[in-house]
Protein backbone atom coordinates (compact mmCIF):
# COMPACT_ATOMS: atom_id res chain seq x y z
CA UNK A 1 0.00 0.00 0.00
CA UNK A 2 1.37 3.42 -1.03
CA UNK A 3 1.36 6.17 1.56
CA UNK A 4 -0.24 9.45 0.51
CA UNK A 5 2.48 12.01 -0.08
CA UNK A 6 1.81 15.39 1.51
CA UNK A 7 4.48 18.05 1.20
CA UNK A 8 4.07 21.46 2.82
CA UNK A 9 2.68 24.03 0.39
CA UNK A 10 4.86 26.92 -0.68
CA UNK A 11 2.71 30.03 -1.06
CA UNK A 12 4.96 31.65 -3.66
CA UNK A 13 4.41 28.64 -5.98
CA UNK A 14 0.64 28.84 -5.60
CA UNK A 15 0.74 32.58 -6.22
CA UNK A 16 2.90 32.16 -9.34
CA UNK A 17 0.64 29.38 -10.63
CA UNK A 18 -2.40 31.61 -10.19
CA UNK A 19 -0.57 34.50 -11.84
CA UNK A 20 0.32 32.25 -14.79
CA UNK A 21 -3.26 31.02 -15.10
CA UNK A 22 -4.49 34.63 -15.12
CA UNK A 23 -2.26 35.32 -18.13
CA UNK A 24 -3.56 32.21 -19.87
CA UNK A 25 -7.23 33.20 -19.55
CA UNK A 26 -6.49 36.73 -20.79
CA UNK A 27 -5.03 35.29 -24.00
CA UNK A 28 -7.76 32.67 -24.47
CA UNK A 29 -10.59 35.16 -23.97
CA UNK A 30 -9.21 37.69 -26.44
CA UNK A 31 -8.60 34.83 -28.92
CA UNK A 32 -12.25 33.87 -28.29
CA UNK A 33 -11.29 30.24 -27.61
CA UNK A 34 -10.76 29.54 -31.31
CA UNK A 35 -7.25 28.12 -30.64
CA UNK A 36 -6.08 28.73 -34.19
CA UNK A 37 -6.17 31.26 -37.00
CA UNK A 38 -9.62 32.49 -37.98
CA UNK A 39 -10.55 32.94 -41.66
CA UNK A 40 -9.37 36.18 -43.18
CA UNK A 41 -11.64 39.10 -42.31
CA UNK A 42 -13.56 37.14 -39.66
CA UNK A 43 -12.75 39.65 -36.89
CA UNK A 44 -12.49 42.70 -39.11
CA UNK A 45 -15.63 44.42 -37.84
CA UNK A 46 -14.50 44.42 -34.19
CA UNK A 47 -10.82 45.34 -34.60
CA UNK A 48 -10.56 49.08 -34.02
CA UNK A 49 -7.26 50.69 -32.98
CA UNK A 50 -7.80 50.12 -29.20
CA UNK A 51 -8.53 46.45 -29.92
CA UNK A 52 -5.37 46.12 -31.99
CA UNK A 53 -3.38 47.70 -29.15
CA UNK A 54 -4.81 45.12 -26.72
CA UNK A 55 -3.98 42.30 -29.14
CA UNK A 56 -0.45 43.61 -29.66
CA UNK A 57 0.07 43.99 -25.91
CA UNK A 58 -1.05 40.41 -25.30
CA UNK A 59 1.06 39.11 -28.17
CA UNK A 60 4.23 40.73 -26.84
CA UNK A 61 3.82 40.14 -23.10
CA UNK A 62 1.37 37.23 -22.67
CA UNK A 63 0.94 34.86 -25.64
CA UNK A 64 3.37 31.96 -25.30
CA UNK A 65 4.78 33.33 -22.03
CA UNK A 66 2.20 32.50 -19.37
CA UNK A 67 1.67 29.04 -20.81
CA UNK A 68 5.45 28.68 -20.39
CA UNK A 69 5.22 29.69 -16.72
CA UNK A 70 2.44 27.13 -16.28
CA UNK A 71 4.66 24.48 -17.87
CA UNK A 72 7.64 25.36 -15.67
CA UNK A 73 5.41 24.89 -12.64
CA UNK A 74 4.35 21.45 -13.87
CA UNK A 75 8.00 20.37 -13.92
CA UNK A 76 8.49 21.96 -10.50
CA UNK A 77 5.51 20.04 -9.07
CA UNK A 78 6.95 16.82 -10.46
CA UNK A 79 10.24 17.55 -8.73
CA UNK A 80 8.53 18.28 -5.40
CA UNK A 81 6.39 15.11 -5.58
CA UNK A 82 9.32 12.86 -6.43
CA UNK A 83 11.56 14.41 -3.76
CA UNK A 84 8.83 14.06 -1.12
CA UNK A 85 8.42 10.40 -2.05
CA UNK A 86 12.19 9.80 -1.96
CA UNK A 87 12.38 11.30 1.52
CA UNK A 88 9.80 8.74 2.65
CA UNK A 89 11.52 5.85 0.86
CA UNK A 90 8.69 5.55 -1.70
CA UNK A 91 9.06 4.98 -5.44
CA UNK A 92 6.53 7.42 -6.88
CA UNK A 93 7.30 6.80 -10.58
CA UNK A 94 4.49 4.28 -11.15
CA UNK A 95 1.98 6.42 -9.29
CA UNK A 96 3.08 9.45 -11.32
CA UNK A 97 2.45 7.56 -14.57
CA UNK A 98 -1.04 6.66 -13.38
CA UNK A 99 -1.57 10.27 -12.33
CA UNK A 100 -0.56 11.38 -15.85
CA UNK A 101 -3.07 8.92 -17.33
CA UNK A 102 -5.86 10.45 -15.27
CA UNK A 103 -4.71 13.91 -16.32
CA UNK A 104 -5.06 12.85 -19.94
CA UNK A 105 -8.67 11.79 -19.28
CA UNK A 106 -9.46 15.14 -17.63
CA UNK A 107 -7.68 16.94 -20.44
CA UNK A 108 -9.55 15.07 -23.15
CA UNK A 109 -12.89 16.03 -21.60
CA UNK A 110 -11.60 19.62 -21.55
CA UNK A 111 -10.54 19.18 -25.19
CA UNK A 112 -14.15 18.55 -26.16
CA UNK A 113 -14.96 22.11 -25.11
CA UNK A 114 -11.73 23.77 -26.22
CA UNK A 115 -9.34 22.32 -28.78
CA UNK A 116 -6.43 24.32 -27.39
CA UNK A 117 -6.35 22.15 -24.25
CA UNK A 118 -2.84 21.75 -22.83
CA UNK A 119 -3.55 19.06 -20.22
CA UNK A 120 -3.44 16.21 -22.74
CA UNK A 121 -0.05 17.46 -23.94
CA UNK A 122 1.23 17.60 -20.36
CA UNK A 123 -0.03 14.07 -19.79
CA UNK A 124 1.73 12.72 -22.90
CA UNK A 125 5.00 14.45 -22.01
CA UNK A 126 4.89 13.65 -18.28
CA UNK A 127 6.32 10.08 -18.50
CA UNK A 128 9.45 11.44 -20.20
CA UNK A 129 10.22 13.46 -17.08
CA UNK A 130 10.87 10.31 -15.05
CA UNK A 131 14.24 9.39 -16.67
CA UNK A 132 15.39 12.97 -16.18
CA UNK A 133 14.75 12.92 -12.44
CA UNK A 134 18.11 11.26 -11.72
CA UNK A 135 20.08 13.19 -14.36
CA UNK A 136 22.51 15.86 -13.14
CA UNK A 137 21.56 19.53 -13.17
CA UNK A 138 24.17 20.20 -15.85
CA UNK A 139 22.55 17.77 -18.28
CA UNK A 140 19.07 19.01 -17.44
CA UNK A 141 20.08 22.51 -18.51
CA UNK A 142 22.00 21.26 -21.56
CA UNK A 143 18.94 19.32 -22.74
CA UNK A 144 16.66 22.31 -22.15
CA UNK A 145 19.12 24.51 -24.05
CA UNK A 146 19.16 22.01 -26.94
CA UNK A 147 15.37 22.31 -27.11
CA UNK A 148 15.29 26.11 -26.82
CA UNK A 149 17.86 26.45 -29.60
CA UNK A 150 15.17 24.93 -31.81
CA UNK A 151 17.00 21.74 -32.82
CA UNK A 152 13.84 19.55 -32.54
CA UNK A 153 11.97 22.13 -34.67
CA UNK A 154 14.52 21.89 -37.48
CA UNK A 155 14.49 18.09 -37.31
CA UNK A 156 10.70 18.20 -37.63
CA UNK A 157 11.01 20.61 -40.56
CA UNK A 158 13.49 18.32 -42.32
CA UNK A 159 11.11 15.36 -41.91
CA UNK A 160 7.77 16.99 -42.68
CA UNK A 161 8.71 20.23 -44.42
CA UNK A 162 5.86 22.68 -44.08
CA UNK A 163 3.23 20.01 -44.57
CA UNK A 164 0.70 18.87 -42.01
CA UNK A 165 2.01 16.20 -39.67
CA UNK A 166 -1.44 14.61 -39.47
CA UNK A 167 -2.41 15.18 -43.10
CA UNK A 168 -5.17 17.72 -42.37
CA UNK A 169 -3.81 21.08 -43.58
CA UNK A 170 -1.17 23.58 -42.58
CA UNK A 171 -1.97 25.30 -39.28
CA UNK A 172 -1.08 28.60 -40.99
CA UNK A 173 -3.71 28.17 -43.73
CA UNK A 174 -6.55 30.17 -42.21
CA UNK A 175 -8.63 30.12 -45.39
CA UNK A 176 -8.71 26.34 -45.83
CA UNK A 177 -12.20 24.95 -46.28
CA UNK A 178 -11.85 22.77 -43.15
CA UNK A 179 -11.01 25.86 -41.09
CA UNK A 180 -14.16 27.58 -42.34
CA UNK A 181 -16.21 24.46 -41.55
CA UNK A 182 -14.76 24.31 -38.03
CA UNK A 183 -15.53 27.99 -37.39
CA UNK A 184 -19.06 27.43 -38.64
CA UNK A 185 -19.45 24.45 -36.29
CA UNK A 186 -18.36 26.28 -33.15
CA UNK A 187 -20.32 29.36 -34.18
CA UNK A 188 -23.59 27.66 -35.03
CA UNK A 189 -23.39 24.00 -33.99
CA UNK A 190 -24.87 22.20 -31.00
CA UNK A 191 -22.69 21.21 -28.08
CA UNK A 192 -22.53 17.64 -29.40
CA UNK A 193 -21.38 18.89 -32.82
CA UNK A 194 -18.68 20.97 -31.14
CA UNK A 195 -17.60 17.95 -29.08
CA UNK A 196 -17.40 15.84 -32.24
CA UNK A 197 -15.36 18.47 -34.08
CA UNK A 198 -12.94 18.94 -31.18
CA UNK A 199 -12.62 15.21 -30.49
CA UNK A 200 -11.19 14.50 -33.93
CA UNK A 201 -10.46 17.48 -36.18
CA UNK A 202 -9.61 19.70 -33.22
CA UNK A 203 -7.20 17.11 -31.85
CA UNK A 204 -5.49 16.67 -35.24
CA UNK A 205 -4.94 20.43 -35.65
CA UNK A 206 -3.58 20.61 -32.10
CA UNK A 207 -1.13 17.79 -32.83
CA UNK A 208 -0.01 19.67 -35.94
CA UNK A 209 0.59 22.82 -33.93
CA UNK A 210 2.45 20.91 -31.23
CA UNK A 211 4.62 18.53 -33.28
CA UNK A 212 5.25 20.42 -36.53
CA UNK A 213 7.96 23.03 -37.01
CA UNK A 214 5.87 25.35 -34.83
CA UNK A 215 7.38 23.30 -32.02
CA UNK A 216 5.19 23.95 -28.98
CA UNK A 217 5.47 20.28 -27.95
CA UNK A 218 9.25 20.42 -27.65
CA UNK A 219 9.34 23.76 -25.92
CA UNK A 220 6.82 22.54 -23.35
CA UNK A 221 9.17 19.75 -22.36
CA UNK A 222 12.06 22.21 -22.19
CA UNK A 223 10.04 24.27 -19.70
CA UNK A 224 9.30 21.09 -17.74
CA UNK A 225 13.05 20.54 -17.38
CA UNK A 226 13.59 24.10 -16.17
CA UNK A 227 10.90 23.55 -13.53
CA UNK A 228 12.53 20.27 -12.50
CA UNK A 229 15.88 22.06 -12.16
CA UNK A 230 14.28 24.82 -10.05
CA UNK A 231 12.85 22.18 -7.75
CA UNK A 232 16.27 20.53 -7.48
CA UNK A 233 18.02 23.70 -6.34
CA UNK A 234 15.21 24.61 -3.92
CA UNK A 235 14.66 28.01 -5.52
CA UNK A 236 11.20 28.62 -4.06
CA UNK A 237 12.16 27.38 -0.60
CA UNK A 238 14.83 30.03 -0.20
CA UNK A 239 14.19 32.93 -2.58
CA UNK A 240 16.30 35.34 -0.53
CA UNK A 241 19.53 33.40 -1.10
CA UNK A 242 18.92 33.45 -4.86
CA UNK A 243 18.19 37.20 -5.05
CA UNK A 244 21.41 38.08 -6.90
CA UNK A 245 21.24 35.21 -9.47
CA UNK A 246 17.58 36.07 -10.15
CA UNK A 247 18.55 39.70 -10.80
CA UNK A 248 21.39 38.62 -13.12
CA UNK A 249 19.09 36.30 -15.10
CA UNK A 250 16.62 39.18 -15.39
CA UNK A 251 19.25 41.52 -16.84
CA UNK A 252 20.65 38.95 -19.31
CA UNK A 253 17.11 38.03 -20.36
CA UNK A 254 16.35 41.66 -21.20
CA UNK A 255 19.47 41.72 -23.40
CA UNK A 256 18.49 38.40 -25.00
CA UNK A 257 14.94 39.65 -25.58
CA UNK A 258 16.11 42.79 -27.40
CA UNK A 259 18.71 40.94 -29.48
CA UNK A 260 16.15 38.27 -30.45
CA UNK A 261 13.73 40.93 -31.67
CA UNK A 262 16.42 42.41 -33.93
CA UNK A 263 17.38 38.97 -35.30
CA UNK A 264 13.75 37.96 -35.92
CA UNK A 265 12.86 41.21 -37.71
CA UNK A 266 16.03 40.99 -39.81
CA UNK A 267 15.33 37.37 -40.73
CA UNK A 268 11.82 38.09 -41.95
CA UNK A 269 12.96 41.29 -43.72
CA UNK A 270 15.68 39.44 -45.67
CA UNK A 271 13.38 36.53 -46.57
CA UNK A 272 11.78 36.51 -50.05
CA UNK A 273 8.48 38.40 -49.97
CA UNK A 274 5.78 37.43 -49.34
CA UNK A 275 7.22 35.07 -46.75
CA UNK A 276 6.28 31.45 -47.46
CA UNK A 277 4.95 29.78 -44.30
CA UNK A 278 6.53 26.49 -45.37
CA UNK A 279 9.99 27.93 -46.16
CA UNK A 280 13.22 27.71 -44.17
CA UNK A 281 13.38 31.52 -43.64
CA UNK A 282 9.93 31.35 -42.02
CA UNK A 283 11.04 28.51 -39.74
CA UNK A 284 14.15 30.48 -38.79
CA UNK A 285 12.03 33.54 -38.05
CA UNK A 286 9.66 31.47 -35.91
CA UNK A 287 12.65 30.08 -34.03
CA UNK A 288 13.84 33.56 -33.15
CA UNK A 289 10.27 34.50 -32.21
CA UNK A 290 10.31 31.64 -29.70
CA UNK A 291 13.59 32.96 -28.32
CA UNK A 292 11.68 36.18 -27.67
CA UNK A 293 9.08 34.12 -25.78
CA UNK A 294 11.74 32.30 -23.76
CA UNK A 295 13.49 35.51 -22.72
CA UNK A 296 10.24 37.33 -21.95
CA UNK A 297 9.10 34.35 -19.86
CA UNK A 298 12.34 34.60 -17.90
CA UNK A 299 11.82 38.35 -17.45
CA UNK A 300 8.28 37.87 -16.14
CA UNK A 301 9.33 35.01 -13.85
CA UNK A 302 12.31 36.89 -12.41
CA UNK A 303 10.23 40.04 -12.03
CA UNK A 304 7.58 38.11 -10.12
CA UNK A 305 10.17 36.52 -7.81
CA UNK A 306 11.94 39.82 -7.20
CA UNK A 307 8.68 41.55 -6.30
CA UNK A 308 7.51 38.65 -4.16
CA UNK A 309 10.51 39.14 -1.86
CA UNK A 310 9.18 42.57 -0.92
CA UNK A 311 6.64 42.49 1.90
CA UNK A 312 4.11 44.82 0.26
CA UNK A 313 4.26 42.99 -3.04
CA UNK A 314 4.13 39.57 -1.40
CA UNK A 315 0.74 40.52 0.01
CA UNK A 316 -0.47 41.77 -3.39
CA UNK A 317 0.77 38.78 -5.38
CA UNK A 318 -0.55 36.36 -2.77
CA UNK A 319 -4.00 37.39 -4.02
CA UNK A 320 -3.40 34.81 -6.78
CA UNK A 321 -2.51 31.97 -4.39
CA UNK A 322 -6.07 30.54 -3.97
CA UNK A 323 -6.52 30.81 -7.74
CA UNK A 324 -3.32 28.81 -8.18
CA UNK A 325 -4.22 26.17 -5.61
CA UNK A 326 -7.32 25.39 -7.67
CA UNK A 327 -5.57 25.85 -11.03
CA UNK A 328 -6.87 22.62 -12.58
CA UNK A 329 -10.50 23.36 -11.70
CA UNK A 330 -10.21 27.02 -12.66
CA UNK A 331 -8.51 26.23 -15.98
CA UNK A 332 -11.21 23.70 -16.88
CA UNK A 333 -14.20 25.79 -15.86
CA UNK A 334 -12.93 29.05 -17.35
CA UNK A 335 -12.88 27.25 -20.70
CA UNK A 336 -16.45 26.06 -20.17
CA UNK A 337 -17.51 29.63 -19.38
CA UNK A 338 -15.50 31.08 -22.28
CA UNK A 339 -16.81 28.66 -24.87
CA UNK A 340 -20.35 29.18 -23.52
CA UNK A 341 -19.97 32.91 -24.16
CA UNK A 342 -18.64 32.52 -27.70
CA UNK A 343 -19.89 29.24 -29.16
CA UNK A 344 -23.27 28.56 -30.72
CA UNK A 345 -24.31 26.07 -28.04
CA UNK A 346 -24.17 28.96 -25.56
CA UNK A 347 -24.60 32.69 -26.10
CA UNK A 348 -23.04 32.65 -29.58
CA UNK A 349 -20.99 35.87 -29.40
CA UNK A 350 -18.08 34.55 -31.49
CA UNK A 351 -16.60 37.35 -33.58
CA UNK A 352 -18.97 39.95 -32.12
CA UNK A 353 -17.18 41.36 -29.04
CA UNK A 354 -14.27 43.79 -29.27
CA UNK A 355 -10.90 42.69 -27.89
CA UNK A 356 -10.85 45.59 -25.45
CA UNK A 357 -14.08 44.40 -23.87
CA UNK A 358 -12.92 40.78 -23.90
CA UNK A 359 -9.80 41.83 -22.00
CA UNK A 360 -12.00 43.45 -19.35
CA UNK A 361 -14.25 40.36 -19.21
CA UNK A 362 -11.17 38.19 -18.67
CA UNK A 363 -10.08 40.37 -15.76
CA UNK A 364 -13.55 39.96 -14.26
CA UNK A 365 -13.36 36.17 -14.63
CA UNK A 366 -9.95 36.14 -12.91
CA UNK A 367 -11.23 38.21 -9.98
CA UNK A 368 -14.42 36.18 -9.56
CA UNK A 369 -12.61 32.83 -9.79
CA UNK A 370 -9.96 33.98 -7.33
CA UNK A 371 -12.55 35.17 -4.80
CA UNK A 372 -14.54 31.97 -5.26
CA UNK A 373 -11.37 29.87 -4.81
CA UNK A 374 -10.59 31.70 -1.58
CA UNK A 375 -14.10 31.01 -0.30
CA UNK A 376 -14.04 27.37 -1.46
CA UNK A 377 -10.69 26.62 0.18
CA UNK A 378 -11.97 27.83 3.54
CA UNK A 379 -14.40 24.91 3.48
CA UNK A 380 -12.58 22.31 1.38
CA UNK A 381 -9.00 21.09 1.20
CA UNK A 382 -8.88 20.94 -2.60
CA UNK A 383 -10.65 22.21 -5.66
CA UNK A 384 -13.26 19.79 -7.05
CA UNK A 385 -11.13 18.48 -9.93
CA UNK A 386 -7.98 18.48 -7.79
CA UNK A 387 -9.81 16.30 -5.26
CA UNK A 388 -11.10 13.87 -7.91
CA UNK A 389 -7.62 13.68 -9.44
CA UNK A 390 -6.11 12.97 -6.03
CA UNK A 391 -8.73 10.29 -5.25
CA UNK A 392 -8.04 8.65 -8.59
CA UNK A 393 -4.29 8.84 -8.07
CA UNK A 394 -4.42 6.87 -4.82
CA UNK A 395 -7.54 4.83 -5.74
CA UNK A 396 -9.35 5.74 -2.55
CA UNK A 397 -11.45 8.63 -1.27
CA UNK A 398 -9.35 11.47 0.09
CA UNK A 399 -10.37 13.89 2.87
CA UNK A 400 -12.26 16.76 1.29
CA UNK A 401 -13.77 18.92 4.03
CA UNK A 402 -11.51 21.01 6.22
CA UNK A 403 -11.24 19.86 9.83
CA UNK A 404 -13.29 22.73 11.25
CA UNK A 405 -16.10 21.85 8.84
CA UNK A 406 -15.80 18.17 9.82
CA UNK A 407 -16.21 19.14 13.47
CA UNK A 408 -19.17 21.38 12.71
CA UNK A 409 -20.78 18.59 10.71
CA UNK A 410 -20.28 16.07 13.53
CA UNK A 411 -21.68 18.56 16.05
CA UNK A 412 -24.74 19.12 13.87
CA UNK A 413 -25.31 15.36 13.65
CA UNK A 414 -25.01 15.03 17.42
Amino acid sequence: MTTVIKAPRINSIDALRGFALAGVVLVHMVEQYIAGPAPEGFMEGINSLPDQIVQGFLQIFFAGKFFALFSILFGLSFSIQMKSADDKGINFAGRFLWRATLLFVIGYIHQLFYRGDILTIYAVLAPFLIPFYKISNKWLLITAGFIFLGIPRFISFLIFGGESVTGVHSMMDSNHELVKQYIDTIQNGSILEVFKANAFYGMLTKIDFQVSFLGRFYYTFGYFLIGLWMGRIGLFRDLASYAKPIKNVMLWSIVGFLVSIVIMVTTFALAPQPVDNTSLPFVLGMNFYDWINVFMTAIILCGFLMLYQRTAWEKRLSFFAPYGRMALSNYFFQSVVGTFIFFGWGLGYLGQIRSLYLFMMALLIIILQTLFSKYWLKKFKYGPLEWLWRCGTYLKWQPFLRENNDKNLNAAKA
